[in-house]
């Protein structure tokens, strides 16, 4: 028998491939969401700052889905370590701009059509610069040149940075204040806690279809002790572990079995 039917899932639990609406939300993911939401709604920028495996990538999702695309223009780019040049060229490319020229006429380029998406189209841009934690420090500070418009007298694009908690100590060097000066707010996410951790795994096996939760509590605890809360860790652990159990011809799954998971996916 398949595994997911073993244990009453009509779906693969623990997948990435979820709708927004399955989600799962604590508190303090519902509070980032909404700043960073009335952030964009003000015409101001802002940084997401969140360890690997906490959801980043999740709240930039959800947060583009609630953005009514009638009255936004979202531009996403997800950056490594690019020169200002390069950096200009991925921004181009992503709004659909041919991606040649030299770095100041590649800034005028994308400046020009920010203005036009606010000013002739009626629609406001915002764009988001994921990874951001790898980007160069004067790359980096290339957005106070990209977010100045009419001599910084107006608010016409809307800048998401996020990443990697590095992210904050590189908004704190000193050639970056001018940078860090332009974000309205700062969002952070974090680890969740034993509570969150159990309230999470029951979740994403409810949103799979299972009646009950086939974890029993030394497993549950098993989880979060070797995950630490992150939900990227849980969802690989508890996904292994669900089949771990089953090839043992069980449909509870036991520390053991999580002990067992554990070695398997991390060395």
């Amino acid at each position: 028998m398949d595994f997911r039917a073993a244990f009453g899932f009509h779906s693969m639990p623990y997948t990435r491939e979820i709708p927004l609406e399955h989600h799962f939300q604590p508190s303090f993911y519902d509070e980032a969401l909404q700043a960073l939401r009335e952030t964009v709604e003000e015409r101001q920028s802002a940084a997401l700052i969140a360890p690997a495996g906490t959801g980043k990538s999740q709240l930039l999702r959800a947060l583009i889905g609630l953005l009514p695309e009638a009255r936004y223009r979202v531009h996403y780019v997800k950056v490594t370590g690019l020169s200002k040049r390069d950096m200009c060229r991925e921004i181009a490319r992503a709004m659909g701009l041919p991606p040649a020229g030299t770095y100041p006429s590649l800034v005028d380029k994308v400046q020009a059509r920010f203005a036009h998406t606010l000013d002739t189209e009626a629609l406001r841009p915002l764009l988001i610069l994921d990874e951001a934690h790898e980007l160069r420090p004067d790359v980096l500070g290339m957005l106070r040149i990209i977010t100045n418009f009419d001599v910084d007298s107006r608010l016409v694009l809307s800048v998401i940075v996020a990443g990697q908690t590095p992210l904050a100590e590189l908004l704190r060097k000193g050639e970056l204040e001018a940078v860090a000066r332009r974000m309205a707010h700062y969002a952070t996410l974090r680890t969740l806690s034993r509570e969150e951790t159990l309230d999470y795994i029951g979740h994403r096996c409810t949103i799979a279809g299972a009646v009950t939760i086939p974890f029993d509590d030394h497993a549950l605890d098993a989880i979060f002790e070797i995950g630490g809360g992150n939900l990227r860790a849980t969802d690989r652990l508890a996904l292994k572990s669900l089949k771990v159990a089953h090839g043992k011809g069980t449909t509870v799954v036991s520390s053991v079995h999580v002990v067992d998971a554990r070695r398997m996916l991390w060395p």
